[in-house]
């Protein structure tokens, strides 16, 4: 059996070797040694070995320059808790050293927190969820947000990954792999679509809304009903921020409550999603990852690439089972650098096949022996594995 290298978690009952070659992550080393797998692993770990970098299959290697962080354009008067990002570099946030995250409380009084929107977005709630005293500050594209993390100019960044009704967020999954970021926790909110318009119109006046697409779609039964015109908009709030400065009052917006009460719009009608039970989840991302621990729940999140043959997923996910592990999420992505496989045939020609990459959560934290096994595991039919985080699950909603 061939033996590769992988970022990966060390056993919890040796010392980790840690590695200065992986792109600025904490990032572990834990390999089998030449065994059969027989029912759970036999396998044990080796204390010293050299390291190559991973390479991920879509990673931009390219150094990072100072971006232009596209601030959104709001009013900050409206609200004490968002702040804008300075455009004077000389008047950027000095990092924070480990003494400033020692004394935060877990309040997040101390702790600034970047999302993509505008105040009243509902990516705002979600970082206030987490973090109920934190700093918000907004972001007009997620990738903005990651940039932020990274650059020391927030201490972390809460961004959607999926939602009951709409699905996955493929732009933030493409960006988790892109950037070298921890995921140190997740948010699960309940999503509550209200119907805003200006002061003194009623429901039946607004002949046009505007909205993220997918709070419309999530609507869409309710918005079939009054009629209405459907327009896109960037994100929620920033919806119910241009209703309130055209005000038009034939134009409605579909965002939250807070929204309603930041831009000083009447609620119309609350309700509006067609499931009750509308939830989105997100991730907290940070620049370090958190020691995984076993006194609580504890999901694992990861992104792999597969060797070629029949059968190779089920293999893969088979380690998993065998280990009673649960995968609470699969998502398959295409590798933007090797998007098509050519497979020469002389007699039938040449097959042109989709290379994907392959993210999973798992229920089980990496300081158990179960899920460390599991991972050694899978490098057996894996080209490629990165540990995305190891978290808290959020089990309050």
């Amino acid at each position: 059996m061939s033996l590769k290298a992988v970022p990966i978690w060390i056993c919890a009952n040796h010392f980790p070797q840690h590695s200065s070659q992986l792109g600025g992550c904490v990032s572990y080393l834990f390999v089998p040694k030449r065994c059969r797998f027989v029912g759970y692993s036999r396998m044990e770990c080796f204390g010293s070995l050299s390291l190559q970098r991973a390479k991920t299959p879509v990673e931009d290697d390219t150094p990072l320059t100072k971006p232009d962080l596209g601030v959104a354009s709001i009013d900050v008067s409206q609200t004490n808790q968002s702040l804008g990002f300075h455009k004077d570099l000389n008047s950027l946030p000095k990092p924070l050293s480990a003494t400033v995250f020692s004394s935060s409380p877990n309040d997040g009084s101390k702790v600034r927190v970047a999302y993509q929107g505008v105040p009243g977005a509902y990516s705002e709630a979600a970082a206030l969820k987490a973090y109920p005293k934190c700093e918000t500050v907004p972001c007009d594209q997620f990738e903005a947000a990651f940039k932020a993390v990274e650059l020391w100019l927030v201490d972390k960044a809460v961004l959607p990954i999926e939602n009951s009704v709409g699905g996955s967020i493929h732009r933030n999954y493409d960006l988790l792999l892109r950037h070298r970021l921890h995921i140190v926790g997740e948010v699960k909110l309940v999503v509550n679509h209200c119907l805003l318009g200006l002061p003194g119109v009623r429901k039946e006046d607004v002949k046009r809304v505007l909205s993220h697409p997918q709070a419309l779609d999530q609507c869409e039964m309710t918005l079939n009903k009054l009629g209405v015109v459907r327009v896109n908009y960037d994100d929620t709030a920033g919806a119910a921020q241009v209703v309130a400065a055209d005000g038009i009052r034939d134009t409605g917006a579909v965002a939250s409550s807070r929204a309603a009460e930041i831009y000083g719009l009447d609620i119309l009608a609350e309700g509006m999603q067609d499931q009750s039970d509308n939830i989105t989840r997100f991730l907290i991302l940070a620049r370090e990852p958190i020691i995984p621990g076993t006194e609580k729940p504890h999901k694992t999140s990861i992104v792999f690439t597969l060797e070629e043959g029949p059968g190779i997923l089920f293999k893969a996910l088979a380690v998993f089972a065998l280990r009673e592990i649960n995968l609470s999420k699969i998502e398959s992505r295409p590798q933007r650098k090797r998007p098509l496989r050519v497979v020469d045939d002389s007699n039938k020609g040449s097959a042109k096949y989709f290379d994907y990459l392959f993210y999973i959560d798992f229920e089980a934290s990496m300081a158990e022996p179960r899920a460390q096994y599991a991972l050694g595991h899978l490098q057996e039919f894996a080209k490629f594995i990165r540990v995305l985080g190891c978290y808290p699950m959020d089990t309050n909603i």
